[in-house]
């Protein structure tokens, strides 16, 4: 018996196949094989069709099945991860009205700011642990304003995953994880927020049915399941956004566990047991996967915008062409750690929320033209996308999160050795790489919503590390001589 796990991203869309009964994951295919278009009308606006994440999703699904080379009926549960923050509309037909904006569309940042000082920053930030900011909630109060005409159709708002839900199931639903990463739920009442609902003028018919993240939300519909060659009624048994099922695919899902990941941009999620907010609002609160009226389970999201963009830029504007990664790492390894005083600020990707929405810029400190090479610039970018880290993590650490072991993929920064040594040391924390994607983790994750395994410990027993890092006590040192370098040059 099997297992199908759905990952719904911007770019394109992901399924895997994963055996019960060892864990082991049989297949995994995505589309588009190019990335999916993202439709920009106007500057700062990112749109797309909920219609072409059906379409992906249902041809990887089949591609998976057969590579897998089993029976689409031999599975037995569907879990679906999906990119954040997006406003998908249906009418009462379940029809989309318009393009859904999603997770990058910056459209919404005026109507959060506003709410944000209606309603009040210290009950924003006590109740909802977050601004409003340009969220799922603000995107919908600006299709309220400027497309009156539009919103007097809307039945109901989705986020992605909802989305692909319902074609599965032909239910609209969402989850207590979803309603707070849309920033409308209040986790002092433990309710959907009347503050937001209020000030934005919501009815509240429009929020979907509240189902658990873990547990039955919906069946698959006959036809659906004819077209993939599936079971009826397969029962479709977690959802969740991309963040928290990373986490919970590296079974981060308890207080001191971290899970990073360190692509163009970078995130650090770090689970707190206790309703904790940023008062400066430079990190994001939600629900995670396992939160429940009994068992507070928050993430708390840092994202870092300046992260492996700057080391594409090194290798392609710096480093000779055609220099692999694995070479330039193997070239920075030749400087010793704190890259002879050179300090890199990595933000050259537009503002950042830990900055406090500031633009701070990418810039080099210390560039002596007498002994330093394009190897101290290698180094030197690694290490301050490092200490970025570091820096949001020490914010993270204000909020009574513990830092221990960071776990991650093995893919993107955190292929470097350097990296991963440099972000050991400065934070005395372990690192754990694994074997595993979105798509698996909510795979086994449905698993534990439809009772094949008692446990998410038992569903990733499985997981597969293939590497760990240790702080090393002889560089700790130096790595922290030269992120307090790096801090002060941030502050001038």
């Amino acid at each position: 018996m099997y297992l199908l796990g759905c990952d719904i991203g911007s770019s394109s869309a992901k399924a895997s196949i994963v055996e019960i009964e060892t864990g082991k994951i049989l297949a995994s295919d995505y589309f588009p094989k190019d990335e999916a278009s993202i439709l920009a009308i106007k500057p700062g606006w990112a749109e797309q069709n909920p219609e072409d994440w059906w379409k992906y999703i249902k041809l990887a699904i089949k591609s998976a099945i057969c590579e897998a080379g089993i029976d689409g009926r031999d599975i037995r549960a569907i879990g679906i991860s999906y990119q954040m923050h997006g406003l998908t509309l249906i009418d009462k037909r379940g029809e989309v009205v318009r393009p859904a904006i999603i997770w990058c569309d910056s459209r919404a940042v005026p109507y959060g700011e506003q709410a944000f000082e209606a309603i009040g920053r210290d009950e924003c930030l006590s109740a909802l642990l977050n601004s409003p900011g340009n969220f799922t909630a603000a995107k919908l109060a600006w299709v309220k304003e400027n497309e009156p005409h539009i919103f007097e159709r809307v039945d109901k708002f989705m986020l992605p995953g909802d989305y692909v839900a319902m074609r599965m199931t032909g239910q609209a639903a969402t989850t207590v994880s979803g309603l707070s990463e849309g920033i409308f739920w209040d986790f002092a009442a433990g309710s959907v927020s009347t503050k937001i609902m209020s000030h934005y003028g919501f009815p509240t018919e429009i929020i979907p049915q509240i189902v658990p993240t873990f547990g039955l939300q919906g069946e698959l519909l006959a036809s659906v399941a004819s077209e993939l060659g599936m079971r009826a009624s397969t029962p479709v048994a977690y959802r969740a956004g991309d963040q928290p099922n990373n986490a919970l695919s590296l079974n981060v899902m308890n207080p001191g566990e971290i899970a990073a990941t360190a692509g163009t941009s970078g995130v650090v999620y770090g689970i707190n047991d206790k309703a904790n907010h940023d008062s400066l609002s430079r990190v994001n609160i939600f629900a995670h996967v396992n939160h429940t009226a009994l068992q507070t389970r928050l993430g708390t999201l840092l994202c870092i915008n300046g992260v492996g963009i700057l080391n594409s830029w090194i290798k392609r504007n710096v480093a000779p062409e055609g220099l692999s990664y694995e070479a330039l790492n193997q070239a920075a390894a030749a400087v010793a750690p704190g890259s002879e005083g050179i300090a890199i600020l990595p933000f050259g990707n537009g503002s950042e929320r830990m900055l406090e929405n500031r633009d701070a810029a990418c810039s080099i400190h210390g560039l002596n033209f007498n002994i330093h090479r394009r190897e101290h610039i290698y180094r030197a970018a690694q290490e301050g996308i490092v200490f970025s880290f570091k820096y949001g993590m020490d914010i993270m650490n204000e909020m009574g999160i513990e830092i221990k072991t960071i776990r991650a993929g093995h893919a993107n920064m955190f292929l470097s050795p350097i990296f991963r040594e440099a972000l050991a040391c400065v934070t005395n924390s372990s690192i754990e790489l694994y074997d595993t994607n979105g798509a698996v983790g909510a795979a086994k994750a449905a698993g534990v919503g439809a009772n094949y395994y008692s446990s998410t410990d038992e569903a990733f027993a499985s997981l597969k590390k293939i590497g760990i890092t240790e702080p090393d006590p002889a560089l700790s040192a130096a790595y922290a001589g030269a992120y307090e370098l790096w801090k002060k040059k941030l502050g001038e």
